[in-house]
């Protein structure tokens, strides 16, 4: 049996089905970066507060849930998140696979939708050998006891994959469990449950998804990126020890310790908004910090590894230990060498005055 903990917030984390709080309302899915799609796909298991009743009930909103029958009036329905690890590319590749929000950020982003809990399945040989009546039987039936599903108009599951989001409420039905299908999501709208999502002639036409995020980040385009996840994207990590070369120039840098398997975007440098995470309230931290990042190896100093360092604009102390949340807000120029320290110290300070530009104008 594995544990359950709360992992310092309201959000149960359960990885082991024995553990679970139930009844539950489900939706199914990765939701990695819990972007502006998978908020829409969370939103209907966020409904139902006990068996007999439901928030939206009074609403007329298509995506609001069904009663289902099959608890009683008393009980408290869940709003669950269950998700799935491994990612299934790295199961079926063997390739470690990095995640837009490793599992603390998922689950403050949960909490913050008002999520009750997060089940993570292991996706492993027994889970991937489950055909999808299988699926929802001894998972959604007789483990989570679902009383409500909500998917993605894309969401497959079972053996092979070959349970479609459809097959699901069909097979639903069967236990009365109404499934709540959700139309994948665009920038300017969302697509009909019947439409042809194959092909798409830009951006603007594209479902948001993980991928169309990761591509954004990858090119450096912070924008797009941050408009379909509905916030900037962030690195969370401790401020570990550095070289200090910063200093030796006039520009002291906080280095970061990130998780292993966040999502590292485009090298560069970038206009970024720094919060200092603290156990306690302080009333003497900043609520935020402008700031400039780099992230990259360090050519000018023939550095061998990447990093991520961060200088502070009009804050100064020690910040040794802490943790710091960073948001991204805009890309400014990809890395390069300098021919001399002077000239990287020059090209920085060019850097803090376009960053607080930038920034002082979003």
């Amino acid at each position: 049996m594995l544990n359950l903990s709360q992992n310092g917030c309201s959000v149960w984390v359960a990885s082991g089905n024995e553990l679970v709080l139930t009844p539950t309302a489900v939706a199914l899915g990765k939701f990695d970066g819990v972007h502006l799609g998978h908020q829409r796909v969370i939103q209907p298991v966020l409904q139902p507060t006990r068996s007999g009743q439901t928030r939206g009930e009074a609403g007329n909103d298509p995506l609001a849930p069904t009663r289902s029958p099959s608890a009683t009036p008393q009980e408290r329905i869940y709003s669950t998140v269950v998700t799935f690890r491994p990612h299934p590319q790295e199961f079926f590749t063997g390739q470690p696979r990095t995640w837009l929000t490793p599992l603390d950020e998922k689950v403050q982003q949960l909490r913050s939708l008002g999520v009750d809990q997060l089940v993570v399945l292991p996706f492993d040989k027994e889970l991937t050998a489950l055909s999808p009546e299988e699926f929802v039987e001894k998972i959604l039936v007789q483990q989570l006891r679902c009383q409500h599903i909500s998917v993605g108009q894309d969401f497959c599951f079972g053996k092979e994959r070959r349970g479609t989001a459809r097959d699901l409420q069909l097979i639903a039905a069967k236990y009365q469990i109404p499934v709540t299908i959700v139309p994948l999501k665009t920038p300017q709208g969302q697509f009909p449950r019947d439409s042809n999502c194959g092909s798409f002639e830009t951006l603007e036409d594209a479902p948001i998804s993980t991928s169309l995020i990761r591509q954004a980040l990858e090119t450096g385009d912070l924008k797009n990126a941050n408009r379909f996840l509905g916030r900037p994207y962030t690195l969370i990590g401790l401020v570990v020890e550095g070289k200090q070369l910063g200093r030796t120039i006039g520009v002291p840098t906080a280095n970061l310790e990130l998780p292993k398997d966040k999502f590292i975007p485009r090298q560069g440098v970038y206009a970024v908004r720094v919060k200092i995470l603290a156990q306690t309230p302080d009333a003497n931290l900043p609520p935020e910090i402008l700031g400039v990042m780099n992230i990259g190896n360090r050519p000018t100093v023939n550095g061998t590894y990447s990093s991520v360092e961060v200088h502070l604009l009009d804050w100064s102390g020690d910040l040794y230990g802490k943790q710091l949340a960073v948001q991204l807000i805009e890309f400014l120029r990809p890395e390069q060498k300098f021919p001399s320290l002077d000239a990287l110290k020059a090209q920085i300070q060019q850097d803090c005055t376009v960053a607080r530009q930038v920034l002082i104008r979003v």
